[in-house]
């Protein structure tokens, strides 16, 4: 069963006082309304695809677009709502961006400084940059295509596992890089476990001290947790669900974990309110110099169609024409799109609490339409893709060289 309501008005923490001065904005054309019958659709379609449940959260200047399907908790069979926190899986990475673009507006870092001038001796190649760090260009292998070629097993295995940030750019380092450094966008945990590493490195704070200190106190984010290494989602929360690589085998509950395979590449806990309330900062212009924005929007072409990335923020462009600006999210048992308008008035968050399902994650996809298309774009029937064939639409967020999510 699928729920939806709209709310007008101010909305409590969406309302902020700048942290730094605004950019101007170039005028966009008027924005089509939200189609929210379209959205309560998409969200029912994912839940017989195989997702537990899915929820969706659009915030337009003062009105509030809420719609939510299936449950939450299959045990207590509760109902999943906007209320619910969940993992974000590589949201996380726009988040740890933001930190280090604040600190190149401090003096404290050049984006295009070798790491190991300030981590000396890291990386075998002082060619790599922080700039390819951020945009997935320095060539360093991603370490989980290991850890999770076999996705059940391989969570099994790292579930309650503490890494040290070092001991995951050993994993990666043990394999040939990918490219030459600067070469082409190649998507890669280990470069945002590497940024993290650079955060820690100049400011002196672990990295959830920065989230907090810069970024979730500022803004009043009051469901945003970086809790690393504990296992657990505090408050009221969705459980996330992983499907197994065979056919039919039951899902597998994988909401308690450390993450600790992802830190600071994937590794906090949102909410739906909490990422609008992020990206709509950040998009206008909140939590960095103009300047260090335009540098996050410095595209490349990325692995898809109609997908650029520039610097922990990817760029989608729609079938309709409209742009927007955020990221994906992958990990064990949730699904997430975050992204927002380029001036950020219109920011939606959407979460299915299931992953490895090609099937779902295409169908979330179309969530960007219902928000930012409105009802210019007709839905077209999800087909599900035969097991083991790549999906049209797949994160790269956890084993980008596997066919499987």
């Amino acid at each position: 069963m699928a729920s939806a309501r709209v709310v007008v008005g101010a909305v409590a923490g969406a309302v902020l006082l700048p942290l730094l001065a605004a950019p101007a904005h170039a005028g966009s054309r008027t924005e089509p309304a939200v189609d929210l019958a379209g959205l309560r659709g998409v969200l029912r379609s994912a839940l017989a695809q195989g997702a537990p449940g899915s929820m969706a959260r659009i915030d337009d200047g003062g009105t509030v677009y809420q719609a939510a399907a299936g449950v939450a908790d299959r045990a207590s069979g509760r109902a999943m709502g906007d209320a619910d926190r969940f993992r974000i899986g590589s949201v996380t990475k726009t988040f740890t961006a933001v930190v280090l673009l604040q600190l190149v507006d401090e003096k404290k870092l050049s984006l295009d400084a070798p790491v190991n001038r300030y981590l000396p001796g890291l990386l075998p190649d002082d060619r790599i940059t922080v700039r390819h760090v951020l945009g997935h260009r320095s060539g360093l292998y991603d370490y989980t295509n290991d850890m999770f070629a076999k996705t059940v097993p391989g969570f099994e295995a790292v579930r309650t596992k503490v890494f040290t940030p070092r001991d995951l750019v050993k994993l990666s380092l043990g394999r040939p890089r990918t490219n030459a450094p600067g070469a082409v966008y190649s998507y890669s945990n280990t470069n945002f476990v590497v940024a993290g590493m650079l955060i820690e490195k100049l400011t002196g704070n672990p990295v959830g001290t920065e989230y907090e200190n810069r970024i979730i106190g500022p803004l009043k984010l009051r469901d945003t947790f970086y809790v690393h290494p504990g296992t657990q989602i505090p408050g009221r929360h969705a459980r996330g669900y992983l499907t197994p690589d065979q056919a039919g085998a039951p899902l597998v509950d994988a909401t308690e974990q450390t993450v600790s395979w992802a830190q600071s590449a994937g590794a906090l806990i949102s909410s739906t309110r909490d990422l609008n309330t992020f990206l709509s900062a950040l998009l206008g212009g909140r939590l960095t110099s103009a300047a260090q924005l335009a540098q996050m929007e410095r595209w490349m072409p990325a692995t898809g169609s109609g997908q650029a990335y520039g610097l922990g923020l990817r760029r989608r462009d729609l079938s309709c024409g409209v742009s927007v600006y955020g990221h994906t999210g992958a990990v064990q048992g949730f699904y997430t799109y975050a992204f927002a308008s380029k001036d950020g008035k219109r920011s939606l968050a959407a979460v299915a609490n299931t992953s490895n399902n090609g099937t779902v994650l295409n169908t979330m996809l179309r969530t960007l339409d219902s928000a930012f298309c409105g009802k210019t774009v007709k839905a077209v029937k999800a087909v599900k893709a035969p097991r083991g064939k790549a999906p049209a639409e797949r994160h790269e967020d956890v084993a980008p060289a596997l066919t499987l999510d």
